[in-house]
């Protein structure tokens, strides 16, 4: 593996100098440590295959090589090159929230460990289908020399997808970490657990109990705190964007608890005095469940709320069907008020007296009542039972793809010229069974958007009366404000249209070929234009074909439109803040221009037979 430096001119306003490594944020959950990798100074001992950067990219073409530029912000491994060892942060952890930016070069390896114990696979995973725990996203195996040849490895858990990138694009993690738990005796009385791991805004695990340390642990026996761990003496990996928040609060809870039931319907808060409850006693907790026999109550808890550190505290009241009411330490959180709500008060250390009230009075509506508590350096928890079928969730309504499938559907597309994003009416996607899908927008013959993973999601369509719309289920690549793909230039100066006003556009609709693949068809300045889409290379990217059969002058093809577009050879372009490549595969002897737009950058190339072209994502 080699590295490689190069100058890279920037752009002044982009490069911004911090003058120290860690930053600490106080956030409303936790306090935030932010690691800018100006240096190495928060890391024990770095060995000398670690260091920082500018920039970084890598070669689709060759393994375990990446490219980088002088500077800082980015933290990079080259573990070949200078014997690569693993990086321990100075700080040890217990229950956390982890989140950063990767970027993998080609074949490459490593992983996170969490306390030195868990490890977090990272691995360059484009394209894989068959998904291990060894594969990018999983947790790796526990193993065990003693047990039988085939069996040493257990307890590996793979992700629910594949939504890995391509090398050289930056992927997103975000961890919710619990630590295992031990009594005054030091003896393990809870596993730790990932709460959730989300990889490129997609769930991979969620509520998964770990029962001990993975392979590779380097620490003897689990502990409460532990320091986060980076494998370095597999593969070329860099890092940006790290944060991490404790959650080191502890949690207040709540001590000799009573409750009073009144019967009827209560839209205000009654006078207590004049009136007998109809039931009374002693709870274990806060719960709706209390066998009232009545549709419409109020239900009255009082007791105290033992807070062990002051600060600052958020109560998330959830009361369906009704009104609910919080006061502590005899102060008034919450007034009557219709569903809960929520609402954050500092408070002291100590027993506080503490109130709730829920008042039903829908008769339709199943009772409920949920109390979530949160907190600066306090994860938030649920203090209440769950009863109650707050959300009410129905069984989703899953669209595969074992072959080609296309739908047909409304689709609401992220980002666009404003934050809410764009619906798209008249949207086709079109999924594959090697989990590379696109939606194609008939309403203005543009490639909309591109995800991994699972196909569909059309509940919202087809549930009840349904609005119309279906939900992509993997990592969502929004293709920019594209405006019209095929489109007229008569001077180099001349705007991209915004769409297909006084085009002369008609849409022609879409064939299907004898596997079930569509090509659309559409007509633009006069021009008849045939625009061909396939999944290639094991799912690795999907290839544009766009013919026109009756040349117009000056037509050209809008190939991206993004902040920034990077030149990396006469035929590879990276798109935007490194979220996909563009490969030129046959452009019928044209040149490809990138040239300014409203946006950032545009990349154009013009049409006058036909233009083939790759994304790799």
């Amino acid at each position: 593996m080699n590295f490689k430096y190069f100058h890279h001119h920037f752009r002044s306003e982009r490069i911004i100098l911090l003058l120290t490594l860690v930053l600490f944020v106080q956030t409303s959950f936790g306090q935030q440590q932010e690691f800018d990798f100006n240096d190495l100074s928060s890391f024990k001992n770095p060995g000398d295959s670690w260091r920082t950067a500018g920039n970084v990219f890598t070669d689709l073409d060759e393994s375990n090589e990446l490219k980088v530029v002088r500077g800082t912000g980015i933290l990079v491994n080259d573990p070949d090159r200078n014997n690569g060892q693993d990086l321990y942060t100075e700080d040890e952890y217990g229950n956390i929230d982890l989140e950063l930016d990767y970027l993998m070069a080609k074949g490459s390896n490593s992983g996170i460990y969490f306390q030195g114990q868990y490890e977090l696979q990272l691995k360059d995973s484009w394209g894989v289908n068959a998904i291990t725990s060894g594969e990018n996203g999983g947790v790796y195996q526990r193993w065990d020399d003693q047990k039988p040849e085939g069996e040493k490895g257990y307890q590996g858990y793979s992700p629910r997808q594949n939504v890995s990138k391509a090398p050289g694009l930056w992927q997103h993690l975000e961890v919710s970490f619990k630590a295992p738990k031990f009594n005054a005796q030091g003896e393990k009385i809870e596993n730790a657990k990932f709460i959730y791991v989300k990889l490129n805004g997609v769930t991979i695990h969620e509520d998964l109990e770990l029962l001990g340390p993975t392979r590779g642990s380097s620490v003897a026996g689990e502990k409460p705190v532990g320091p986060i761990r980076i494998q370095g003496d597999h593969g070329a990996v860099a890092f940006r964007n790290m944060k991490i928040t404790r959650f080191e609060k502890p949690r207040p809870e709540l001590t000799n608890l009573n409750y009073k039931i009144y019967k009827g319907r209560y839209d205000k808060e009654p006078d207590y005095e004049n009136l007998p409850p109809e039931a009374e006693g002693k709870s274990a907790m806060l719960t709706s469940d209390l066998n009232t026999g009545a549709d419409q109550f109020l239900v009255r808890y009082t007791g105290e709320l033992n807070v062990p550190q002051a600060g600052e505290y958020t109560f998330d009241l959830e009361t369906p069907g009704g009104t609910g009411l919080i006061r502590v330490n005899e102060k008034e959180l919450l007034s009557f008020r219709s569903g809960g709500g929520k609402t954050t008060i500092n408070l002291p250390a100590g027993e506080l007296p503490f109130e709730v009230i829920y008042s039903k009075f829908q008769d339709w509506v199943d009772p409920g009542l949920g109390l979530k508590i949160s907190g600066e350096g306090l994860r938030e928890y649920l203090i209440s039972d769950q009863s109650g079928d707050f959300d009410k969730p129905v069984d989703p309504i899953l669209v595969e793809a074992e072959d080609s499938k296309v739908l047909r559907s409304f689709m609401n597309i992220p980002g666009g010229e404003e934050s809410q994003g764009k619906l798209l009416t008249h949207a086709v996607s079109v999924g594959h069974p090697l989990q590379l899908h696109y939606t194609y927008d008939l309403n203005s013959g543009t490639l909309a958007q591109i995800w991994r993973g699972k196909f569909l999601d059309a509940t919202p369509m087809w549930y009840s009366r349904g609005n119309g719309t279906s939900v992509p289920l993997g990592s969502v690549l929004p293709l920019g404000d594209l405006g019209i793909s095929v489109g007229k230039l008569s001077s180099k100066e001349q705007k991209w249209a915004a769409d297909t006003t006084g085009r002369n556009y008609r849409a022609l609709g879409y064939k299907l070929d004898q596997k079930d693949i569509p090509s659309f068809h559409y007509s633009i300045y006069g021009a008849d234009i045939k625009d061909e889409l396939k999944v290639i290379n094991e799912g690795q990217g999907i290839q544009r074909k766009i013919s026109v059969d009756t040349p117009v002058n000056n037509l050209h093809v809008r190939l991206a439109n993004a902040d920034k577009i990077e030149k990396l050879s006469d035929e590879l372009f990276l798109i935007g803040d490194k979220e996909y490549y563009i490969r030129l595969d046959d452009t019928g002897r044209e040149k490809p221009v990138v040239r300014s737009s409203d946006k950032g950058q545009e990349l154009l190339i013009p049409l006058n037979s036909n233009i083939t072209y790759t994304l790799l994502y």
